[in-house]
């Protein structure tokens, strides 16, 4: 390992620590002793939900409560609405286009966080007395301005980390957040198994569903079809045509940690406003959309489906592909170039994100279902284990790839 891959790795690590560090920043005005005890009674909602995913700085009500969710669901809404105006699409293209287009990223992420901090503290105030000790109007302005900062710091931490660190920035993020709650859930665990809540016969049955689960990711993630290519090259010496053989490879999980990530995020923002309101019809739809409703995983299911498929279709496009073969003078054995190659690539692309998609939706949903049908008073998150083993394997397949990369460069400076 480089020096060069070393720095890339402190780098990440530091700001992954400095995000850790802002976690204990609580907002100014609150009483956090309160804020933990309600959060620990509605760990089994939306609020559960948000607080793992913000690596427990909603129990400390921290200045990025919020987490890089807002961030996310305004990504959400911009890759819907390029995909459906195709001027805003060739600006995402385009270099400097894709400048506008984050720009705008960020405006929206700004509009969002502000009312999802107008609706967690006037939520806050009405369903937990006492939390509260200043001025509502004035706590809502000091929560609205923190938590704003909070969530563009976590945005500018990730972006940083994506150019100057390994992996992705926002996926590292979400992952070391939940990860950080991880020692807190054994302890959790054991104090179950000491009270007699969970019986040692149900923890060895949910550690064998969460190896199995962790065994089944890493196995499909790594799962690929190697379509072979041929590439006809003459050779002059020899005054001949031979033929060398390669192959396109074609993960059957397309997508990635992105639909999970997606589906929580488009669950958690209506949850997370409805929370706000006193209203009782307002807050039966809020019981409803609990993460350990039936509702709410339905909709998980179908929503991991059709973000599998839909981003499929933006990070796999099969045009482009059979261009570039074309171009370099290669061919799938048995296929025309031009549009039978792309017709038989989206046949592929689509059988898999079929499968993928599918898997998706049960490792996200499975583990629940599970947990609600043994009775054990303890939520595992099918979704928190995916995005954990998708982003850990996703930064090792980074590293190495730099590694190779720094190999490659160092022979070439040799001359070799």
């Amino acid at each position: 390992m480089t020096k060069g891959i070393i720095n890339k790795i402190l780098i990440t690590l530091a700001f992954l620590f400095a995000y850790r560090i802002l976690a204990y920043i609580t907002v100014p005005g609150v009483d956090v002793a309160i804020i933990k005890s309600f959060i620990d009674d509605n760990a089994n909602n939306a609020l559960g939900l948000f607080n793992m995913f913000s690596g427990n700085a909603v129990e400390r009500f921290s200045i990025i409560s919020l987490g890089i969710m807002p961030y996310i669901t305004a990504s959400i809404i911009m890759e819907l609405l390029a995909a459906t105006f195709p001027n805003l699409a060739k600006m995402k293209k385009e270099r400097d286009g894709m400048q506008k287009y984050m720009q705008i990223v960020r405006y929206a992420t700004i509009g969002i966080t502000i009312i999802q901090a107008v609706s967690v503290s006037i939520g806050l105030n009405s369903m937990s007395n006492g939390a509260v000790k200043i001025d509502l109007n004035l706590f809502i302005v000091v929560a609205v301005f923190s938590m704003l900062t909070g969530t563009m710091l976590l945005m500018w931490i990730g972006e940083q980390i994506t150019q100057r660190g390994v992996g992705n920035g926002i996926s590292l993020i979400i992952f070391a957040g939940i990860v950080s709650a991880i020692p807190s859930d054994i302890g959790k665990t054991f104090n179950l198994v000491n009270t007699g809540q969970i019986n040692v016969f149900m923890l060895l049955i949910l550690l064998v569903v969460i190896l199995a689960t962790i065994g089944v990711i890493i196995f499909i993630e790594l799962a690929e079809r190697r379509i072979p290519v041929s590439y006809a090259r003459k050779v002059v010496m020899q005054n001949q045509n031979k033929r060398i053989m390669n192959y396109i490879p074609v993960k059957m999980n397309l997508s990635g940690v992105i639909p999970p990530i997606f589906a929580s995020a488009l669950l958690v923002f209506p949850s997370t406003i409805l929370q706000a309101s006193s209203n009782s019809v307002i807050q039966a739809v809020a019981d409803i959309l609990r993460p350990d409703g039936y509702v709410y995983n339905l909709l998980m299911f179908i929503f991991v489906i059709f973000f599998a498929y839909f981003y499929a279709s933006i990070v796999f496009n099969a045009k482009d592909i059979a261009d570039n073969l074309k171009r370099q003078g290669g061919f799938i054995p048995g296929l025309r170039p031009g549009e039978g190659t792309t017709n038989f690539l989206n046949n592929v692309a689509s059988n898999l994100t079929f499968w993928g998609s599918l898997y998706l939706a049960l490792v996200s949903t499975l583990p629940w279902v599970l947990v609600k049908f043994t009775g054990v008073p303890f939520y595992f998150g099918g979704t928190a284990v995916l995005i954990v083993v998708q982003v850990a394997i996703d930064t090792m397949r980074r590293i190495e790839a730099q590694i190779y990369m720094s190999k490659y460069q160092t022979l070439s400076a040799v001359g070799l």
